[in-house]
């Protein structure tokens, strides 16, 4: 029996272009529309891919009466009012992180969501490489004990993406909502608990003299539900290849992230208590998360990352800029 045909449109066709090809691949699934406000990016990408509906307004997707789940990885300052576009037009909504820069749209997203019955994900896609999907494995298996400590940091040189791009030339951006919110997602993710509580500083050491007007580097610590204590760091300017550093410390055993195995440590001794972890890293692409999310539209199940992660994980970017700039110790508030 055919799947039911599921009929897509994508807004922004930077990071976009992955989905575009992700929709593409699943069976039964049309891309009826691709926006982008750049025409001439907007004609390469549809020439490209032979989509002939295209458009320059971003409404032309989030309301069109045939499309059921829409994509949205345009710039971030724009992803509030065509999330809430999409929500209202029953549109399911996929959407780049941060999916929101404010709390005050984060709570009109919000309001959209429960309104609209439909389902909303976000592509926070360290969830699905092998390497920390086995770790989550262990970790319930009760390998590692008690986890009493985590650390998660995103190490990538795009330094030009916030000195020369669109970043820049936002009215906010926070390298901390672009790197570290995906690390603070997998640290919650493996171990099942909130962030209570967050202190933070940043500094402009690498972006000294650009246009680019924040922190370029981000550091936080993290308390958890349950008392344990962690650390993430976001910084788009290491002199280094890109990485997800990881390293869980429980009271029977300890995880490291590396390259190209992890380490798993029982103990002090080198030669003893300690084993390379060959699960593959990161095996990911960007559309990965898509072909699920379109199965959970056709079943009427509700997405592995949903509108409580969403809500959830961003709630602790908010207080973690809060906490850059009040200089102090910030609670997480909760939008959900």
């Amino acid at each position: 029996m055919s799947p039911k045909t599921i009929r897509a449109g994508v807004v922004g066709l930077g990071v976009g272009e992955a989905h575009l090809r992700s929709y593409l691949d699943i069976p039964g699934c049309d891309v009826t529309m691709i926006c982008d406000v750049d025409p001439v990016r907007l004609a390469e990408i549809g020439d490209k891919y032979g989509i002939g509906a295209r458009s320059l307004d971003y409404k032309s997707v989030t309301e069109h009466p045939d499309i059921e789940v829409v994509s949205i990885c345009s710039f971030d300052d724009a992803h509030a009012v065509q999330i809430v576009s999409a929500l209202r037009n029953g549109k399911h909504v996929m959407v780049e992180k941060p999916f929101v820069l404010h709390r005050h749209e984060a709570e009109e997203v919000l309001r959209a969501f429960e309104q609209s019955g439909r389902f909303m994900t976000s592509n926070l896609i360290l969830r699905r490489s092998p390497r920390f999907v086995a770790l989550k494995q262990m970790i319930a298996a009760g390998e590692f004990g008690e986890i009493f400590h985590i650390e998660g940091d995103y190490l990538h040189q795009i330094l030009w993406k916030i000195t020369e791009g669109w970043r820049s030339k936002l009215d906010f951006y926070c390298t901390f909502y672009g790197g570290g919110i995906h690390l603070v997602d997998l640290m919650r993710w493996l171990i099942g608990r909130e962030v209570t509580e967050v202190c933070a500083m940043g500094t402009d050491i690498l972006t000294r003299g650009s246009r680019y007007r924040w922190p370029d580097t981000i550091s936080a610590l993290l308390k958890w539900e349950g008392g344990a204590t962690g650390k993430c760091t976001a910084t788009l300017g290491p002199q280094r290849t890109k990485f997800h550093a990881l390293n869980v410390f429980g009271t029977r055993g300890t995880f490291v992230n590396d390259m190209p195995h992890a380490k798993l440590f029982t103990g002090d001794d080198p030669e003893r208590d300690e084993r390379a972890f060959e699960v593959p890293y990161p095996a990911i692409e960007k559309g990965d998360l898509l072909p699920d999310f379109v199965d959970c539209i056709r079943e009427g199940r509700r997405p592995a990352i949903n509108e409580i992660d969403i809500f959830r994980v961003m709630d602790v970017c908010f207080a973690v800029w809060e906490a850059v700039e009040r200089r102090t110790t910030v609670r997480v508030a909760r939008t959900l």
